[in-house]
């Protein structure tokens, strides 16, 4: 087998793992996945300024935290999730409510392909820090090409980086701190925090100002970073 070979079969193995997982966790993720996000939602929104007639990409859509309320502003949306579970759960919202400007698509953010210029507004929450480095650059990339002109790309994540400035020690040692309060539960928390982190397992956050590079490294011009709660911030960033 050869090393591309390989390397394809091990990225299809593990968009598997990763939609069973997701797919798993769709039935409770308005209760609790989603929980405490609502922050960084209203944040992405408001710096999104989606009105009638955007069209719009959510990548790593879930149940529609974004999708929906974009959706109610008037914009069409494409609802990109790798868990077909989460895209049933919107489009079904989305017919509940009677929104019709949402097209749901089973897909990885990073394997999403869509014609160039095609939108006005590509939008992300708490989703790209799940992917490797290079993916999350990949990303920004694919979406500058997608965009118009003056099109926005507006992520919402956690951003901090493995604790070499000032904001990153202080997000360490606050989240430290909270599940020391737990006792033994929030100890073991610790334990497979220390261990995800250091090996980039599942969670891959990267900090804001490399973020940032990202945008700008892309072709992105007027990026801003806005922090908002937390390890949470939003990069905003428009394609001239």
């Amino acid at each position: 087998m050869s090393t591309n070979t390989l390397a394809a079969a091990r990225t299809a193995a593990s968009h598997r793992m990763h939609r069973r997982l997701w797919d798993r966790r769709a039935g409770s993720w308005d209760e609790h996945g989603a929980a405490g996000l609502e922050p960084v939602i209203e944040a992405v929104l408001r710096h999104a300024n989606a009105g009638h007639g955007t069209v719009a990409v959510d990548l790593g859509c879930g149940t529609g935290q974004l999708s929906l309320p974009l959706a109610r502003r008037g914009a069409s949306v494409t609802a990109v999730d790798l868990s077909p579970q989460m895209i049933a759960r919107l489009m079904a919202k989305a017919r509940q409510a009677g929104l019709e400007g949402i097209a749901g698509v089973v897909s990885p953010a990073q394997c999403v392909d869509l014609p160039p210029q095609s939108c006005d507004l590509v939008v992300s929450n708490y989703t790209l820090h799940h992917l490797r480095d290079h993916d999350k650059q990949a990303v920004v990339r694919m979406a500058h090409g997608w965009l118009r002109p003056g099109g926005r790309l507006v992520v919402g994540d956690m951003m901090f980086g493995r604790g070499m400035s000032r904001r990153d020690r202080s997000i360490i040692a606050s989240k430290v701190a909270v599940f020391l309060r737990r006792g033994p539960a929030g100890w073991w928390r610790i334990v497979k925090g220390v261990v995800r982190f250091s090996l980039r397992l599942g969670e891959r956050p990267v900090s804001a100002e490399r973020w940032r590079q990202y945008f700008e490294a892309a072709g992105f011009t007027d990026v801003t970073v806005v922090p908002v709660v937390a390890e949470a911030a939003v990069v905003v960033g428009t394609k001239a």
